[in-house]
């Protein structure tokens, strides 16, 4: 059975070996390879666990860049339709200013053109008077 457990830590002894053990009660020596080996693989564990955790901090982080950068694109496109209204009614305010300085030198040519009339009307009323 003691041969059987020895094999399974990984030591191999002959008959010979196993019986000298058993005869001095050095059986410690398979106690303290199997501590070790309980200590190694804890140690392991920990290291796997901790880096099992980095990796599930890694993955939050990775996610939340995610949801940034589709937040960002959201924005982006949200704020291209903006910029496409505000282009729109810029370009069509310069067509009303356009529009409304052709109109106004109309008007200042009228208005020249009606006070000319006026003024010729009463240059006439005068004369008859």
């Amino acid at each position: 059975r003691i041969q059987r457990q020895l094999e399974i830590t990984g030591r191999t002894t002959t008959n010979e070996e196993l019986e000298d053990m058993l005869e001095s009660g050095k059986l410690a020596i398979f106690t303290d390879d199997i501590k070790m080996d309980s200590q190694m693989t804890k140690q392991a564990l920990n290291e796997i666990e901790t880096r099992h955790n980095e990796i599930i901090k890694l993955e939050t982080s990775i996610r939340e860049l995610h949801d940034m950068f589709v937040d960002m694109a959201m924005l982006v496109e949200s704020q291209g339709e903006m910029i496409d209204r505000i282009e729109y009614n810029v370009e069509h305010s310069v067509d009303y200013v356009e529009r409304a300085v052709s109109d106004t030198k109309k008007a200042v040519k009228y208005q020249s053109k009606a006070r000319r009339v006026s003024r010729a009307a009463e240059g006439r009323v005068a004369r008859r008077c």
